[in-house]
């Protein structure tokens, strides 16, 4: 059946690894959707048609030296504009499929060798498409072995920060964005979500652990946050909310 134009998203690929390139765009043409691939990150940004895409993905492979002995290998995945509703279908099919294609064909490769990755997501607040996002941040950090999910109830914190920065930060708008960040190295995991909300005084939230609030649903998803992460910060407009988890075992950092 061919896909209704109205659902058929535009997607750039930015990635200077020939195979990668080719094989990414050949998964996500197979979905119907009009893709173009090219080799060279100044080529992408000089393009005059970039808000007329509704995904860039890029990075794929990139390895940045930023000293002597630190290696940055970072992945960008993002919207361009504001997507209407009837795109996110679609939108979670692709994104789900770079994902899957990402861990397949690129993080379970032997060779692949890095120090610190970065990790940066920018997509509607649509929940459907955070369960894929979700999932692929947990693969990352069981398969570099970093801390051990099934004991670190690190998908709850995660959960409960995307559902409040899309229900309650961008009420659950999709012409609003989430920006979610990973940066991941060897002794610690450092996740950044941040919604378009108004925002909120994290003070003013009722403590669930008050009797008098013993039947309130409100707060106790950030107290789990609390209690599961080893820091915790929001901005001052608490639009922006930055997690850190380390591995029980892990040494001090010096």
């Amino acid at each position: 059946m061919v896909q209704d134009v109205q659902d058929k998203c535009r997607i750039l690929i930015v990635e200077n690894n020939d195979d990668i390139r080719a094989g990414l765009a050949g998964e996500l043409t197979t979905l119907g959707h009009s893709v173009i691939a090219t080799g060279e990150r100044g080529e992408a940004l000089a393009r005059q048609d970039l808000d007329q895409f509704d995904l860039i993905v890029s990075d794929l492979v990139n390895h940045e030296r930023v000293k002597e002995t630190e290696v940055v290998r970072s992945f960008k995945l993002g919207v361009t504009g504001s997507p209407a509703r009837r795109t996110i279908p679609a939108l979670h099919d692709v994104i789900e499929k770079t994902l899957s294609f990402k861990l397949q064909r690129i993080d379970a490769a032997p060779n692949a060798v890095h120090i610190r990755e970065k990790i940066d997501l920018e997509l509607p607040s649509d929940l459907t498409l955070m369960n894929a996002v979700l999932e692929y941040l947990l693969d990352r950090v069981a398969r570099l072995g970093l801390i051990k999910i099934e004991q670190s109830n690190l998908f709850v914190a995660l959960d409960e920060a995307f559902v409040n920065a899309v229900k309650h930060g961008n009420q659950n708008d999709p012409g609003k964005l989430l920006r979610v960040t990973a940066e991941l190295s060897t002794h610690e995991a450092i996740f950044t979500v941040e919604d378009e909300g108004d925002g909120f005084d994290v003070r003013a939230i009722p403590d669930p652990r008050d009797p008098a609030n013993l039947f309130k649903s409100s707060g106790r998803g950030v107290l789990l946050i609390y209690n599961i992460m080893d820091e915790v910060e929001y901005s001052e407009r608490g639009t922006r909310l930055k997690m850190v988890k380390r591995p029980e075992t892990s040494a001090p950092v010096n």
